[in-house]
């Protein structure tokens, strides 16, 4: 990673309150639609990969221009709908997790440069607090507690 602070510009939070709005009307738009799996479903579920796209894509087709091959138990409407949702959802989805992991990327940076300015304050205060600044001590002990499995060395007995 580059060094250097790279989360500089302030979010204004009208960008913040927007995005949430924004964000809610799509899951209400979707609501109707969206399925919610446990943690379980999501590892036994079969899965779709690009090499399954096409097979399923083809089995839809000729679902559809060979009927007396669907099996009575299997609905051809059905798959219709499912491929349809699936090609409908995959590019927004894509997206989505695009910008998930943009904003994840964003978040960890700004938490990641304020912990590291926030320790060079911590420094700073500690020096200050050991050469007897004024103020520094109140400041220093508040915010030692983040640290509180190291003990203060004690200066050994000289004879």
């Amino acid at each position: 990673m580059p060094s250097g602070n790279l989360n500089v510009l302030p979010i204004p939070d009208e960008v913040i309150t927007n995005v949430n709005n924004l964000l809610q009307q799509i899951e209400a738009a979707l609501q109707p639609y969206i399925v919610t799996l446990t943690d379980e479903e999501r590892k036994t579920i079969a899965k779709v990969s690009d090499k399954t796209v096409a097979f399923v894509t083809k089995v839809n087709d000729y679902s559809t221009t060979n009927p007396q091959f669907v099996p009575a138990f299997m609905s051809a409407a059905d798959l219709a709908t499912d491929v349809e949702n699936y090609q409908k959802l995959n590019p927004v989805l894509r997206m989505v997790q695009q910008l998930a992991d943009q904003v994840s990327d964003t978040a960890m940076v700004a938490g990641s440069e304020a912990y590291i300015a926030s320790l060079m304050y911590y420094g700073s205060v500690k020096s200050a607090d050991k050469n007897k600044v004024a103020d520094a001590r109140a400041i220093y002990e508040d915010l030692s507690k983040r640290f509180p499995g190291r003990p203060k060395k004690e200066k050994p007995l000289t004879a």
